[in-house]
């Protein structure tokens, strides 16, 4: 028992110790952005306080949270620390909402305002930013977050479970948790519209509407139709979402407008459909599913045995 106290106070130590030093690194990088930009841009007034407002959103705020944690850690005041520092983690939830807008801002304004866009470049080329934009520093609290959740893991993991510092630790490892996924939500929804603009934008025309809230783009693909009266195979693109299955063929290559384009040939609503594999079950070369319909049932066919497998999975995925 001694032994296995001693190695968790060592492998604590060290994950104290490395917690610390990164934090140093950390509100380094923040102090870059608030020295060089925030106050000098303030002073200057070369942005307008709200455009300010959106580029940099709670960054101060972040950057005062991390120094007071760091302070506690420099003590080895780790439970008054934690306890502080849960009370402003919604600040890394704000600032990922934020950051899309936050870009946005800052490209238009590289663009349109001449002495921002020289400001910037200057700022740039000071040898403390050594070499890097202020696009690469903007990301950084939310990757900080992610080390948090490690470090704070690794805490909970050589901690004794029947200290006060214990039921702190894990508070806060549910607190980053909880953040986390927050801010893993908002990157996936942003993904996901990303993903069914693209789509919209492929299809020639817009009868088909795509971009449809509470709808999930999953996969895409080029798959074989196998006909019902044997005539031949027609290639089909096939972009499965979380309610329905679109199919589309490539445009006429000569076309003046649309010939990257994809014609969309049929929506169908996922809602009633059944899916089964009609052969593939062994590692024999492809496989054929079958998509039953009210009024219609689609055989789809794929040389690779793997890709069928992917697409039977997503598919009853989609479905279920």
């Amino acid at each position: 028992v001694e032994d296995q106290r001693a190695r968790w106070e060592r492998k604590r130590s060290r994950t104290a110790k490395e917690l610390l030093e990164t934090e140093h690194r950390y509100l380094e990088q923040l102090d870059l952005v608030l020295t060089y930009f925030v106050t000098i841009l303030k002073a200057k007034g070369t942005l307008k306080p709200a455009v300010l407002e959106t580029i940099f959103g709670p960054l101060e705020s972040l950057y005062s949270a991390s120094h007071v944690l760091s302070l506690h850690l420099e003590k080895g005041n780790l439970g008054p620390g934690l306890e502080n520092f849960c009370q402003s983690l919604d600040l890394y939830g704000h600032y990922a909402e934020n950051l899309e807008h936050a870009n946005k801002t800052l490209k238009e304004q590289v663009r349109k305002n001449k002495s921002f866009r020289r400001f910037k470049k200057l700022q740039e080329t000071r040898p403390q930013f050594q070499g890097r934009q202020l696009e690469d520093l903007l990301p950084l609290p939310l990757q900080r977050l992610h080390q948090y959740k490690h470090f704070f893991r690794d805490l909970l993991e050589n901690t004794s479970p029947d200290t006060a510092e214990y039921q702190k630790l894990a508070k806060t490892m549910k607190s980053v948790c909880e953040v986390s996924h927050w801010v893993q939500d908002i990157f996936d929804k942003r993904e996901n519209s990303l993903q069914l603009l693209r789509v919209q934008k492929l299809l020639k025309g817009q009868k088909t509407q795509v971009l449809t809230a509470g709808r999930w783009y999953i996969r895409e693909g080029w798959l074989l139709v196998v006909p019902a009266k044997g005539e031949e195979l027609k290639r089909r693109m096939f972009f499965l979402f979380s309610d329905i299955l679109i199919a589309a063929k490539p445009c006429h290559p000569l076309h003046l407008l649309n010939s990257s384009k994809l014609s969309c040939q049929a929506v169908y609503p996922l809602h009633q459909c059944s899916v089964d594999k009609v052969f593939g079950h062994s590692w024999s070369q492809g496989g054929l599913l079958s998509l039953s319909f009210p009024h219609k049932t689609l055989l789809l066919m794929s040389s690779n045995q793997q890709e069928i497998n992917d697409w039977y999975r997503s598919l009853t995925a989609a479905v279920r």
